[in-house]
């Protein structure tokens, strides 16, 4: 392979570490005070799933989520920081994408009527993709330094 400036396992460091930072930034800019102590987040994606096309997402928010929202606004917020974490140190990277490929797979899911959403989602989720089976943890990772997923 042929590349620019750096070599192709690096800038599937770059891709990974973007997605990370992509990551982080998501779990930085929610009002965390707001999503545990008030339950805004979880609040509204219930309003979202109450009023979906699908009745599986209704019936499985209801069944997974709605009993649980202050537990699931944890799961959220933290996932979000983990994947970040994880993503720009290489650490568990092969985990953290396949987890973060599924959370984007259910936040599409859910929002698949916002536009915005449906495109952040999705080119999350492709990023995921490459890097997984680019195995992006051979460059600029602690996966590579541990000699982890070799």
């Amino acid at each position: 392979m042929d590349t620019i400036w750096l070599t192709g396992a690096e800038w599937l460091a770059v891709l990974r570490i973007g997605l990370g930072l992509w990551w982080l930034e998501s779990w930085r800019h929610k009002d965390r005070k707001a999503w545990f102590e008030r339950g805004t987040g979880i609040t509204w994606a219930a309003s979202i799933a109450a009023e979906h096309r699908w009745n599986a997402v209704r019936s499985g928010f209801q069944t997974a989520v709605a009993p649980h929202p202050r537990v699931m606004a944890y799961v959220v917020v933290y996932a979000e920081l983990a994947l970040g974490l994880g993503l720009i140190t290489g650490f568990l990277t092969p985990i953290a994408l396949v987890g973060g490929f599924l959370l984007n797979a259910l936040y599409f899911t859910l929002m698949v009527h916002d536009v915005a959403e449906q495109g952040q989602n999705s080119m999350m989720a492709l990023m995921s993709v490459v890097g997984l089976f680019g195995m992006s943890w051979q460059a600029w990772s602690l996966d590579s330094a541990f000699g982890l997923f070799l």
